[in-house]
């Protein structure tokens, strides 16, 4: 039976990755690398200091990986609040209310920082729905490692059986799948060259995944 729903932040509940990339992408100009698409894109899913340090690594930099968060995270604030296209996945907020309203325990599992996950709870108004907040930023490992997820269950208090991650991004799947947790992939309109190939269930539809129907067909399992 379910009981707890560990959401993901960035192409799940909001598209904020268009702003990360554009945030990124100047860092990049910043100190001149010159990175890939395709470089960037194996990074989606993880957090920004761990996206650091691999870039220090490849690109030999005498800079530390800390001054590439920072130089990121503030073109990235700037972005946050002066870019009008900032708003929530269609139907998120309809599937939250669903599930909040069912009893389900939420609760949020992003590598993004905490400071940006506080910025678009509030914007939204969804500290509400949500029982905790846990940010990969804080933590040792970062997605695909399932540490995320595993204390985000222990968050929910609730066995990892009764426990559903939703996650756009192949990092993330392979976290919630290492962690032991069923996995729905959101195969979004905004994520790209991603597998959801681990995924338990696949959609593009948050409809097709409200209480009702996800409960029956875990139930079915």
């Amino acid at each position: 039976m379910l009981k707890a729903v560990l959401f993901d932040m960035d192409g799940v509940i909001v598209d904020t990755e268009p702003l990360h990339k554009k945030a990124y992408f100047l860092m990049f100009d910043a100190f001149n690398i010159d990175v890939s698409n395709q470089l960037y894109e194996s990074t989606t899913g993880q957090s920004t200091i761990n996206v650091c340090k691999k870039l220090c690594e490849i690109f030999d930099l005498e800079n530390s990986p800390e001054e590439l968060v920072q130089c990121k995270r503030d073109f990235f604030k700037d972005l946050f609040h002066s870019d009008p296209s900032l708003q929530l996945i269609d139907g998120v907020l309809e599937l939250i209310k669903n599930y909040y309203n069912n009893g389900l325990t939420l609760v949020l599992a992003s590598s993004a920082s905490m400071p940006t996950i506080n910025n678009v709870f509030n914007r939204f108004e969804l500290n509400q729905y949500f029982k905790a907040k846990i940010s990969g930023a804080d933590l040792k490992a970062s997605k695909p490692h399932p540490e995320i997820f595993e204390k985000a269950a222990e968050l929910a208090v609730f066995p990892r059986e009764n426990c559903m991650v939703i996650e756009d991004s192949t990092n993330g799947i392979k976290a919630a799948k290492s962690a032991g947790i069923f996995c729905v992939g959101y195969n979004s309109f905004h994520s790209k060259n991603q597998d959801y190939s681990l995924a338990n269930l696949v959609v593009n539809d948050f409809s097709l995944i409200f209480y009702e129907k996800i409960n029956n067909y875990l139930i079915k399992k």
